[in-house]
């Protein structure tokens, strides 16, 4: 049986060096490229009828709409609609990735620390940017709690900050470990059912209970990939309404 973890190995498909740096197409390159293509596909035959009554992809298209649109009127406020692509962007990237990991044989990039990092990172920098652009130095009042005593300010300030800096490591890690430890478990069962069935006779009985347990945990995946790029999302509008409201 194969090592759980070999699923998450990165395999180069095309070696590409520009200026010395290795930017060489991977597996984890392809089915970032397809996730977005997938998107791209269903988005764009999902609204292409433009029904009056519209059909099952159309439905789908709205309520994905929707769904974006009342997350970020409930967690930014109006001052949240210019950033709604962004938004929406992200929350079918992660979705489908999350999704299409699940396939056989396919590669799921948010498996990868250095694919959420880059994600949660570039979510980081870009809200504290808008921050600094909107409020100026006030943005750093964010920092001292209000209604805090004066003695432990200097203490709060220095965890405001430490916690602060840490969002784009548990944002990342959250996403990452949770689809690598999804996707270890269904390794290890499958890799179980795989053995017993081999040994024949009786133990092809004992087969039936790491199937049962394969099924679970493929439906149990679907709704962690979902709830996954779900929180992923809300936490970004979250830090959004920071940068914004600096509370």
């Amino acid at each position: 049986m194969h090592s759980p973890v070999e699923q998450f190995t990165i395999k180069v498909l095309f070696e590409i060096s520009a200026f010395g740096i290795d930017i060489s197409f991977t597996n984890s390159s392809l089915f970032m490229l397809l996730s977005v293509l997938i998107s791209l596909v269903f988005l764009s035959v999902a609204i292409k009828p433009e029904a009056l009554v519209p059909g099952k992809l159309q439905c789908a298209a709205e309520m994905l709409y929707e769904f974006i649109a009342n997350m970020i009127r409930d967690n930014v406020g109006n001052q949240g609609k210019p950033y709604f692509s962004l938004i929406f962007t992200l929350f079918i990237f992660i979705l489908t990735s999350n999704l299409l990991g699940l396939i056989p044989y396919s590669y799921t990039t948010t498996s990868q620390i250095v694919v959420t990092f880059t994600m949660a990172l570039s979510i980081f920098i870009g809200v504290t940017i808008l921050a600094l652009i909107k409020h100026g130095l006030h943005f750093f009042t964010f920092f001292v709690p209000s209604g805090a005593p004066k003695v432990l300010i200097p203490f709060l300030v220095v965890i405001e900050i430490i916690s602060y800096f840490v969002r784009p490591v548990s944002l990342s890690v959250r996403l990452f470990a949770n689809m690598l430890a999804g996707h270890t478990m269904l390794k290890v069962f499958g890799g179980l059912a795989v053995m017993i069935s081999s040994a024949g006779g009786f133990a092809l009985v004992g087969t039936f209970f790491p199937f049962i347990a394969i099924v679970g945990l493929t439906g149990l995946e679907i709704l962690v990939a979902v709830l996954q790029a779900y929180v992923f999302t809300i936490l970004t509008c979250m830090y959004l309404n920071d940068a914004l409201h600096l509370h």
